[in-house]
């Protein structure tokens, strides 16, 4: 029987709710069972073997949403296989480095065993509604994701949970 795999996300603009789709449909099509859901919604994680987590990063800080879901639900993330990402980076030549999860990550997450983390380039669309127009004097626009990196990250935890 396949694993059985959550793949929750927080994301303010929706950028990093594509990358758990990606996320999502690259452990489908490695055999596993996947749900993709905001963060915010889930309640429980009886049913799961593992948890793919991410958020969008926002002055090196996760989103509300993810610290929630992680401080909700630590007793069962405890006691199961646990990967994180983040998205953010503007810019292409951080974006294309593996940064290390921000102090506000690691906070968050103390005590609790991940496997691995990866952070993503982001995406800032200039024509987005909401977008911070202060945001727009100071950051690159543009979108920075690195689709064949995401995939490559999901992946290797489809490899991990099947054994191969």
């Amino acid at each position: 029987m396949a694993a059985r795999v959550l793949v929750a996300f927080a994301s303010k603009m929706g950028s990093n709710a594509e990358i758990a789709v990606v996320i999502g449909g690259a452990l489908a099509e490695a055999g596993l069972e996947v749900d993709v859901s905001p963060a915010r919604t889930v309640r429980e994680l009886d049913g799961y073997d593992a948890v793919v987590l991410g958020s969008a990063l926002y002055a090196a800080h996760w989103q509300r949403d993810a610290h929630r879901f992680v401080n909700r639900l630590r007793g069962p993330l405890e006691r199961r296989a646990l990967w994180l990402w983040s998205s953010g980076p503007l810019d292409r030549a951080l974006a294309s480095r593996d940064l290390p999860p921000a102090a506000n990550v690691l906070e968050t997450m103390r005590d609790l065993p991940f496997r691995a983390h990866r952070t993503f380039g982001g995406r800032l669309d200039p024509d987005q509604p909401g977008v911070d127009k202060q945001i727009l004097r100071t950051h690159q626009t543009g979108d920075f994701r690195d689709w064949q990196a995401i995939r490559a990250y999901a992946a290797s935890i489809a490899r991990e949970l099947l054994g191969s």
